[in-house]
């Protein structure tokens, strides 16, 4: 059940966070990506985790849902502000320790936070992301189609809701893998949940152009919490050599790769592989990993 909605202050920044479960359980700490809001973490997906035993907090990261939101334009904030959002939010909720799972730019976060405050992260699971202080020759990034996609964004009229539906409609499927036929009417409710509750939907987009403002390079190789990473096979955002580069940087790190998966959240993977039996290998007895069938070294 969902068991707490909280609007919390951080230097004059508000955010808007939920919690399902009993605060008493580890605590799961769901980061979204860029331009998405908590609603990118489908309800069903917060009330299975909670029912497996852990205390499920979702929020919108600055720019997103109801939380505070900027100007369109580039944000006077970096990827470290968001960390210690991301920090608030534990500290609002009495979360001392959490497992962290970002997707995207929230697991940019959660490398972050890792690094910059690694007794309050327990574990780590990278979902579609990208290395934090990437040194190596240069990793595939974004697919042309995206980006003439994105190229609209100059001219769209964010009071022309059809246009608007439209176009985040088609990111959708952009995002989508081949694994199975797009929906467009199950992602065609998720755009309209998005827009219902959005007030400045357009300055969600301001992500694409936020910054580390501190030198992380190479950092992501000194992270010691258990980590898994899952990579969508053709993911169109952070291409999955993105997910190789992590695997191979972290020590210890997990690799799970998801064929015919884009930059999405099948659930059914999320939920009941990824999450549920990751973490729960996390909390077994003696320490151990239990098995993940597809996960590899």
């Amino acid at each position: 059940m969902r068991t707490g909605d909280k609007s919390i202050d951080v230097g004059g920044v508000t955010l808007a966070a939920q919690s399902f479960g009993t605060a008493s359980h580890p605590a799961i700490l769901l980061l979204m990506g860029s331009t998405a809001s908590m609603l990118g973490w489908p309800d069903e997906l917060c009330l299975e985790l909670a029912a497996q035993g852990f205390f499920v907090v979702r929020y919108d990261n600055r720019d997103t849902g109801l939380s505070s939101t900027y100007p369109p334009g580039p944000p006077t904030y970096a990827v470290e502000d968001m960390t210690g959002d991301l920090l608030a939010v534990m500290d609002a909720y009495g979360v001392g320790q959490a497992h962290l799972v970002g997707m995207s730019l929230g697991g940019l976060i959660a490398q972050i936070a890792a690094l910059s405050s690694p007794s309050r992260v327990m574990t780590l699971t990278l979902i579609g992301s990208e290395p934090l202080g990437w040194d190596g020759e240069p990793l595939p990034h974004i697919v042309p189609a995206f980006l003439d996609h994105f190229s609209k964004l100059a001219g769209m009229d964010w009071s022309d809701g059809p246009r608007v539906r439209a176009f985040l409609l088609k990111v959708e499927q952009l995002c989508a893998g081949s694994g199975r036929p797009f929906d467009a009417v199950a992602a065609g409710a998720r755009v309209d949940a998005v827009m219902t509750r959005s007030p400045n939907l357009a300055s969600a987009f301001n992500h694409g152009m936020v910054q580390l403002r501190d030198d992380w390079t190479g950092r992501f190789r000194e992270i010691k919490q258990p980590t898994l990473v899952v990579h969508g096979e053709e993911d169109s955002i952070l291409p999955v050599e993105n997910g190789h580069a992590l695997f191979h940087g972290i020590p210890g790190a997990r690799l799970l790769v998801l064929p015919g998966v884009g930059h999405e959240l099948p659930p059914e993977v999320i939920g009941k592989i990824v999450v549920t039996g990751w973490l729960r290998s996390q909390r077994t007895a003696d320490g151990q990993h239990a098995p993940l069938s597809t996960a590899h070294r």
